[in-house]
């Protein structure tokens, strides 16, 4: 029989591992004086690689102002993005600011401090397409984002972790869904030409304005907004005060206005709050 002296012994190791483990990234952090972030260099203008060969965009300011809120250097790597939502890190970096969304099924491996910005999905077609009214979508050839919130919409198996967006409204269904590895792929084949491999894609705002200042002959159907994706900030499970810390931060940064002014910086308007 086990003696109440070894459950009581046994119970407070967990307690001291426990409390060796808590802050332990945050203090990695502090006393390295770097935050390793994970992001993506593909995704213009979340990150992208400039003319100078230097990772940029708006989650690479985002994350710059936030080591410069904790009073130390930012250091970016670009794993791959299955590899930062599977969560169990081990070290590798110390939090992702990637644009990713609080999903339901994230949050059981992944603690998100804050969302720090919003930004609507909508329906793109070609410059040639007729269509004018998103609900003409409906059974066509629309290519997506593989393992995004884009494909969870066409099966209507969103679960976005916050009560502050509107409820999804599914008004397209469609069977013939494209999926690609990247953001891009989708853009590429649109602008071939309408029906052309795709009659449609759905994106995110930010991506589709972005590729139409490049010279990508598409345009949103009808401005009509699919739904909103609130994206935050990452890490990982087992650092409640890196949690904690990162939240603060993100939330004086929509108080002073700081993510409005990256916002339009990147977007030319504001995706900080829902309009």
């Amino acid at each position: 029989m086990v003696s109440k002296k070894h459950v009581i012994a046994a119970a407070m190791s967990l307690v001291f591992v426990g409390a060796a483990n808590a802050g332990a990234v945050l203090d990695k952090i502090q006393s390295s004086k770097t935050m390793t972030v994970a992001t993506s260099a593909t995704w213009p203008p979340q990150g992208f690689i400039n003319d100078k060969n230097e990772i940029d965009g708006f989650d690479i300011d985002v994350s710059k102002e936030i080591a410069k809120r904790l009073g130390v250097a930012v250091k970016f790597i670009t794993p791959d993005w299955d590899v930062i939502t599977a969560g169990k890190w081990s070290g590798r970096w110390d939090v992702s600011v990637g644009s990713m969304t609080a999903t339901k099924s994230r949050s059981r491996i992944l603690d998100f401090p804050g969302t720090y910005y919003y930004v609507p999905y909508v329906f793109a077609v070609h410059d040639k397409s007729t269509v004018t009214d998103h609900k003409a979508l409906n059974g066509k050839t629309i290519g997506v984002e593989g393992g995004t919130t884009s494909e969870d919409y066409f099966s209507q198996a969103l679960a976005i972790e916050t009560t502050d967006v509107p409820p999804v409204v599914y008004d397209v269904k469609t069977t013939k869904i494209k999926t690609y590895s990247g953001s891009v792929g989708p853009l590429d084949d649109l602008r071939l030409g309408d029906g052309a491999r795709l009659d449609a894609i759905l994106t995110q705002r930010s991506t589709l304005d972005a590729a139409v200042k490049k010279g990508y002959p598409l345009r949103a159907v009808d401005n009509a907004v699919a739904f909103y994706e609130p994206l935050a900030i990452a890490t990982d499970k087992g650092d409640p005060e890196l949690t904690a810390k990162l939240g603060e931060i993100v939330g004086e940064m929509h108080k002073d206005g700081t993510l409005t002014k990256l916002s339009d910086k990147w977007y030319g308007v504001d995706y900080s709050t829902i309009k």
